[in-house]
């Protein structure tokens, strides 16, 4: 299995266990881009044009800001 799939795996095993740093890669390699940060909010926009503000929660993710950028994924790839 190729390490992208194991993290997207990992991030839909258990959303709110995945690490900041894991979602970022993990948004990086399908394809969404950090375009800018105000504050503790990064903004991400998928090549859709979804927009999704994420923020680093003492080096976990926010359980659901990752269900919510699996969900855009899924529309994206559907």
């Amino acid at each position: 299995m190729v390490a992208q799939e194991k993290l997207l795996q990992k991030a839909r095993n258990n959303p709110e266990g995945l690490s900041f740093k894991d979602f970022q890669t993990l948004m990086s390699k399908a394809g969404w881009v950090n375009k800018r940060q105000k504050g503790s909010h990064s903004i991400w926009y998928s090549p859709k044009g979804f927009r999704l503000p994420i923020q680093n929660r003492e080096g976990k993710a926010k359980g659901y800001q990752v269900k919510q950028f699996l969900k855009l994924l899924d529309e994206e790839t559907a």
